[in-house]
């Protein structure tokens, strides 16, 4: 089956449409859904239901129409790019116009949910799927939570562990870091040992994720809907920080992004690094196709003074259903809803990444395990569904993108030959501007 495919808007139409966005953000408050849910009349088609997905999820929405051929759907593609305006852009004319919403949508960045939740997009889910919320951990759904309520529910999980090249470990007698500090000092040592071989990259947008939240370092905290918390001289930030700046200049990392178009190449050379789960079937068998019997991973590492795995989270990617619904329409996207997030047909069959609704994890790690690919596949996928609660949950998803602010500042200066000094410095300046362009206010401490 063909999807429609939705194409990008002129630059002057983005600029007009962000503005509205910051405005409805800024008069929003949420009721499942923002206030201004309340000014908009709730339709019915009759059954008909629009959804947005991006090309990795279009199987997903496949599945739901081959599964129920009673539900009339209409999927639309959309632009997957972590950290693109696109889709925030369109929802901003929906908004003007008062009509257009998708009634489901899987949203491309994990920030998107944010400005869906403040516009008065995002249905209460805590409401309208309470038997779905309640097949989640609290740690797994943290994400959704916003301003109390559950508005959005997730796809996957997406912790980060531990992966290195367990065939490069026997060969040169390498001990697996079981730290930070060993990391960061095995990862210095194989750049000068190994010129070229790489432990990590800095070039994509769950860099600061891969990094910086594993470490704690505030640059998500969400004091209340109007204030946040950015402090990168705290001391969870600084000594990532430091860490960073070590490893750069050893050059034990690569500048590109995991998903870049040489990534595959680079990806040959991976020693070690952090990592979400989903890299081991999404990166490593089906994009960058490594050797089978190859990678290896293990729950995590440990900060300097704590004896607690903390890491990461690389997306999980949300699903969002519009609160301008009722009726059949409703009732039909709630089907597609409980499908997308519960249904063994998409999460364990289809989906790449480990589910994060709890009933379907060792059904899709039991088809894990059927295709063998790691060097020892039983102990690397009993570190998965662990490491959901190494990740600390300080974190939220706001109306900026860490992301993008760090794609456009370090993983830039890094690529262009800069310092990590220069980089970092450039990236707290545009991160908390950012913040203060979309209308919060910005402190250092709670």
């Amino acid at each position: 089956m063909k999807t429609k495919k939705l194409l990008s808007m002129t630059t002057a139409m983005a600029a007009v449409a962000l503005t509205a966005i910051a405005m409805s953000g800024c008069s929003s408050g949420s009721s499942g859904g923002g206030s201004s849910a309340n000014a908009v009349p709730q339709t019915d088609t009759g059954g008909k239901i629009t959804v947005w997905v991006d090309a990795p999820r279009v199987p997903a929405a496949d599945a739901f129409k081959k599964a129920h051929p009673e539900i009339p759907i209409n999927i639309v593609q959309i632009d997957s790019t972590v950290g693109a305006t696109t889709t925030q852009q369109h929802f901003a004319q929906f908004d003007a116009a008062k009509k257009g919403w998708p009634d489901a949508i899987f949203f491309p960045s994990n920030d998107d949910v944010a400005w869906a939740a403040k516009t008065g997009y995002t249905a209460n889910m805590s409401k309208e799927t309470p038997d779905l919320v309640a097949g989640y951990t609290k740690t797994a759904l943290a994400s959704c939570l916003i301003d109390g309520t559950y508005q959005c529910l997730r796809n996957d999980a997406a912790p980060d562990v531990f992966w290195y090249n367990a065939s490069l470990f026997k060969q040169w007698g390498y001990t697996v870091p079981t730290t930070w500090a060993e990391y960061e000092s095995l990862a210095v040592k194989i750049a000068t040992d190994h010129p070229g071989y790489i432990s990590g990259f800095t070039g994509d947008a769950y860099a600061p994720n891969r990094y910086l939240w594993a470490s704690n370092c505030p640059t998500n905290v969400a004091v209340n809907p109007t204030t946040v918390m950015i402090n990168l001289k705290d001391p969870q930030c600084t000594r990532a920080a430091a860490m960073l700046s070590n490893l750069t200049a050893a050059k034990a990392l690569s500048t590109a992004g995991i998903f870049d178009a040489d990534a595959a190449t680079v990806g040959q050379k991976l020693v070690m690094s952090p990592g979400a789960v989903w890299w081991g079937d999404y990166l490593f068998q089906q994009t960058w196709k490594l050797p089978k019997g190859t990678m290896q991973a293990t729950t995590g590492l440990t900060w300097p003074g704590s004896s607690k795995v903390q890491m990461g989270d690389e997306g999980g990617g949300l699903w969002g259903m519009s609160s301008h619904i009722k009726g059949k329409e409703l009732a039909n996207a709630k089907t597609f809803m409980k499908f997308v997030v519960s249904d063994p047909a998409w999460q364990v069959e289809l989906s790449t990444g480990l589910p994060a609704f709890t009933a379907q994890q060792e059904p899709w790690l039991k088809k894990q395990a059927s295709d063998d690919f790691y060097a020892d596949t039983a102990s690397t996928l009993a570190t998965f569904a662990p490491a959901i609660d190494t990740v600390p949950t300080d974190y939220s998803y706001l109306l900026y993108d860490t992301g993008g602010e760090w794609t456009s500042t370090v993983a830039k200066d890094l690529a262009a030959g800069s310092t990590f000094e220069k980089a970092w410095a450039d990236f707290g300046t545009d991160l908390v501007a950012k913040a203060k362009a979309v209308g919060y206010t910005v402190v250092t401490s709670k």
